[in-house]
């Protein structure tokens, strides 16, 4: 649970610093987000998802 824990403060972290260095550049890719059907953003997500848990897999094994 703590390696969980762990993950969810990095992607704020990174996240975070995206927005403070690019504001305006983070503002561009959040409106063309609307414009992406739902389905395709659904999908990518759970791809994004999948590599994700893959890589953790390869990281721990």
């Amino acid at each position: 649970m703590r390696d969980l824990w762990t993950a969810l403060a990095l992607v704020l972290v990174i996240e975070g610093i995206l927005y403070a260095l690019l504001p305006e550049t983070m503002k561009r890719i959040a409106a063309r987000a609307v414009a992406i059907p739902s389905q395709v953003l659904r999908i990518a997500g759970l791809l994004c998802a999948v590599i994700g848990v893959a890589l953790v897999w390869l990281v721990r094994r």
